[in-house]
């Protein structure tokens, strides 16, 4: 089995919920030492994808499923439920489609795959907005409000934003019921925090981190030229990301990190 039987699973797919640890790739991607987190994410996915077509069964083969699983058994290390209080399990979730209900498939994979009830926090991007649009509350709210869902159904103990000035983080303060912990600052665009986000965070103790992602880590076009270079004739140009998660898990007690992986769903166009 290789890349025939991954191409034909690929057409037979409506979604492919995509696995990708540091058991597997973050050994090898370190000894490269990527800086561009979109180079790094690309990697992870090629070379999940080139291990999964090496390894179908016959036996998937026959099932013909709608949910096509990529991972690799050790691509992802799961807790042990003896080390979990040791354990931070953080994370940061980019979403590329406007449908809101991703955010829960999205923790509800990461927490099955990681072995753990709950994500101890989560860091919300929202899908990019179309040039000359600013990002507002308005556009915010439904993202905001499924994270509190998921926090009162303690899935997550504390959420953050990305990219927030003071204006906007003040706004969504004030009128979330879960307030946020945290909001991440690019310094590639500051490099000073605002002396206001700096003041505002202090007062009302939102922690604020730094950070070199993109403003779309993940792109339609690029996850297709990934697709398309890991199993050929797969007509990528079908497939469509819906979201992806970087998660990492730090040891408290000497803050270090433990493991650390990518999971990312995309959707097969039927109609196309």
């Amino acid at each position: 089995m290789g890349t025939d039987s991954a191409r034909m699973l690929l057409e037979r797919a409506t979604t492919l919920n995509l696995q990708t640890g540091n058991l597997l790739n973050w050994g090898r991607l370190r000894k490269k030492c990527p800086s561009i987190p979109s180079e790094e994410l690309r990697d992870c996915i090629h070379k999940t994808l080139n291990e999964c077509s090496s390894k179908i069964s016959p036996i998937l083969m026959q099932e013909k499923p709608d949910v096509l699983e990529c991972t690799v058994a050790q691509a992802i290390e799961k807790i042990n439920p003896e080390e979990r209080e040791e354990l931070k399990v953080s994370a940061k979730l980019f979403l590329a489609g406007s449908n809101s209900s991703s955010i829960r498939d999205a923790v509800d994979i990461t927490c099955s795959a990681l072995g753990v009830a709950q994500l101890d926090s989560v860091i919300i991007a929202p899908p990019p907005l179309e040039d000359g649009i600013n990002l507002s509350l308005e556009y915010l709210q439904p993202y905001w409000g499924e994270l509190e869902n998921l926090v009162q159904n303690k899935k997550i103990v504390a959420i953050g934003t990305s990219d927030l000035d003071k204006m906007l983080l003040e706004q969504l303060y004030l009128w979330a019921q879960v307030k946020p912990n945290s909001n991440q600052v690019n310094l590639a665009s500051c490099c000073v925090m605002p002396p206001d986000l700096t003041a505002f965070a202090k007062q009302f103790d939102i922690q604020l981190l730094t950070h070199n992602d993109p403003k779309e880590l993940l792109c339609e076009a690029s996850f297709q030229e990934a697709l398309q270079e890991s199993v050929q004739n797969s007509r990528a140009h079908k497939w469509i990301p819906l979201w992806l998660l970087r998660y990492s898990v730090i040891v408290k007690s000497r803050g270090i990190i433990k493991s650390k992986g990518y999971i990312l769903q995309a959707k097969r166009n039927v109609s196309s």
